[in-house]
């Protein structure tokens, strides 16, 4: 659950990961990150295409290739082209998914069916490409573009896997926001919540919600949710970087120019250099950061999401 919110974080996800043995050779990928410790604050969702279009386990392995139709789906021995099939299964999958609200899913990395990038493609000659993506992952990224989505891969870097953590819970927010009866200073006030995180992302977007948010009254608000949400979760897509970081930080350490100490304004700003020097991670100059905004009751600072974007037990930001 997020602070702001008693909704149930539901990600979607690779039922391998969990540890089920529905892989081709009878086998499973648990991978015990997401299980032991995401799993103690979201409600997994699981799915396996494959299994779901009745390959059964263990199976005939299956492959991309490229063909004069494009790319097809097709079993690795028998030929059998299973394209039509999977495509037909993603689309209704993907409805089903758009109905259970999920705020995120997590898919297979290198898989014919749920990979969502460099998935090999194989030709009739040649080395196979690295340039493909998963048929199910395909249509369900299509179906839901703002969904945040990643491969459990790409969750071993911590920049990667602090982004994506950032970008459910931004999204479950987004989307409790707007399932209420809201209005232009309802945005306006969850906008303000969610300034400094865009920051951090990408300033740019920083400036055009807020001007989109300025602009808002009159506007049809199905199309201004829409845009509002589609362009705050594209923003967020862009990682965060030590140096948009530090700006943030010291945007923030602003606030307290004078109400602190000669001695602990020096202090902070240590602080901030060393995390900008990866000395520090990020968690150390927030830390401070929070306590003297809990010291002096600088509320706009203890309502951003930035400062707790998702739960601390997740430790996430202890390692960027």
């Amino acid at each position: 659950m997020t602070a702001r919110s008693r909704t149930p974080i539901l990600i979607g996800i690779s039922s391998c990961l969990l540890g089920q043995k529905v892989r081709y050779d009878g086998g499973h990928k648990h991978d015990p990150f997401l299980t032991d410790t995401v799993g103690k604050f979201v409600t997994f969702v699981p799915f396996c295409p494959e299994m779901e279009i009745g390959l059964g386990a263990p199976r005939e392995s299956i492959h991309l290739t490229s063909s004069s139709e494009g790319v097809r789906l097709v079993g690795v021995k028998s030929g059998r082209d299973l394209t039509d099939l999977m495509r037909t299964y993603a689309e209704k999958k993907a409805s089903e998914l758009e109905r259970k609200d999920l705020s995120g899913a997590i898919l297979k990395s290198n898989s014919p069916s749920c990979g969502m990038e460099r998935v090999r493609i194989h030709g009739e000659a040649g080395p196979p490409a690295r340039n493909g993506r998963g048929l199910f992952a395909q249509g369900l990224m299509e179906k839901l573009p703002r969904l945040p989505v990643e491969e459990e891969g790409r969750l071993n870097d911590p920049a990667l896997r602090e982004n994506f953590f950032e970008r459910v819970f931004a999204y479950r927010r987004s989307r409790d926001f707007f399932s209420t009866d809201w209005g232009v200073g309802d945005l306006v006030a969850f906008h303000t919540r969610e300034k400094l995180l865009v920051m951090a992302h990408a300033p740019a977007a920083y400036v055009s919600l807020g001007r989109l948010v300025a602009l808002a009254k009159g506007q049809p608000r199905a199309d201004l949710a829409a845009r509002y949400e589609t362009d705050l979760m594209e923003a967020l897509k862009t990682p965060a970087t030590a140096r948009r970081h530090t700006n943030v930080l010291q945007h923030m350490a602003g606030y307290f120019k004078k109400l602190l100490t000669a001695d602990e304004k020096q202090e902070l700003a240590g602080v901030i250099e060393d995390f900008r020097l990866e000395l520090l991670p990020l968690v150390a100059p927030l830390t401070l950061m929070r306590h003297h905004a809990r010291r002096f009751q600088t509320a706009y600072l203890l309502d951003q999401s930035y400062v707790d974007p998702h739960p601390k037990e997740l430790m996430l930001r202890n390692h960027v």
